[in-house]
């Protein structure tokens, strides 16, 4: 069996720089990665560890792939709710799964990130928040080198599924809903991040709805910021009937701006985080079950790791009016 030591003799290393490189820890040079990876590589080796966590397993190992580089703290419930989700029912399954985050990864080659994940023995991979800006994951993607599930990015091929809601029919009908429920005759709308799948999506449904009702739409990136779309509000609510937002952190921004402002507009969100409930008024969103999302990922995942192929995933959501008492215990 081939250990860490013959790993260590064949890059030329030491057995404690073969373990850094494994465990990608900073302040290792290229060039030695590529030599321990190489040898990780020409070796076949699995490292002990995880040999032993694999044993009992039957589908291998798998990586939940998170962003957590976001300006909000706030946005940590949807992460917190996707990783609570899908590692409960990984556990259900009896599969063995680790977190990876975007930070780890995010200066990697795909030759790094693939030798990576082979020496953790990962054969499957739950990718959120993923965008069009990630060139190297979709390059992986297309490798088809592991089993993968897309949350939220509507990629698919023989071995990746996509799982998300339909993110254009419920931005429409949050939208609609608001909007007929104060007669507004125009939209501002606050778009998500430039080059975001589920951002695409969902401005489709508000101009969708803008073109079915004759309505004037004006739209800014609020980039799923709550101070963004506090100063667009600021900037521009006083000559539009309706504040639409791609989410509730920036349907948050846009009401607190309004009472500051001392006027009214209605304002609907989306996702239903509970802040929403604090806002001080109530506001129609779009409720997702993130940990449900997450749960049904793993259990596609699994399917796909017994010889599935990949498909789209289109689960359900809920359309509420979010107030205090919906969330206090």
């Amino acid at each position: 069996m081939v250990s860490i030591k013959d790993v260590a003799k064949r890059a030329g290393v030491a057995i404690s720089t073969v373990s850094k490189v494994l465990n990608n820890y900073p302040n290792v040079s290229e060039e030695t990665k590529k030599k321990v990876n190489q040898a990780v590589e020409e070796l076949n080796f699995v490292p002990n560890s995880v040999a032993a966590a694999l044993s009992s397993k039957q589908s291998g190992r798998v990586a939940i792939l998170l962003n957590l580089d976001n300006t909000a703290q706030t946005v940590d419930e949807i992460n917190m709710q996707y990783l609570a989700g899908a590692i409960n029912q990984a556990v259900e399954m009896d599969l063995d799964v680790i977190t990876v985050f975007y930070s780890m990864i995010k200066s990697m080659t795909l030759d790094e990130i693939v030798r990576y994940l082979k020496a953790q023995s990962i054969t499957g991979l739950i990718i959120f928040n993923m965008s069009k800006d990630d060139k190297v994951l979709h390059r992986l993607i297309a490798a088809e080198i592991f089993k993968i599930v897309a949350v939220d990015a509507p990629l698919i091929n023989e071995s990746t599924s996509c799982v998300w809601i339909d993110q254009q029919k419920a931005q429409y009908e949050v939208a609609k809903k608001t909007v007929t429920e104060n007669g507004s005759k125009s939209i501002l709308y606050f778009a998500g991040k430039k080059n975001g799948y589920v951002s695409e999506e969902r401005l489709k449904g508000v101009r969708m709805l803008a073109e079915e009702m004759g309505l004037p739409l004006f739209v800014r990136n609020g980039n799923f910021s709550e101070l963004e779309a506090r100063k667009h509000t600021f900037r521009y609510a006083r000559k539009k009937d309706v504040v639409v937002c791609a989410s509730d952190l920036m349907a948050i921004g846009a009401m607190k701006a309004l009472i500051e402002m001392d006027i009214f507009r209605p304002v609907c969100g989306f996702d239903g985080i509970t802040l929403m409930g604090y806002a001080g008024k109530q506001m129609n969103t779009v409720r997702q079950n993130f940990a449900g999302i997450a749960a049904r990922a793993v259990r596609e995942l699994k399917r796909l790791l017994e010889g599935g192929t990949g498909e789209e995933v289109v689960l359900d959501y809920e359309l509420i009016r979010m107030q205090y008492l919906d969330i206090i215990c």
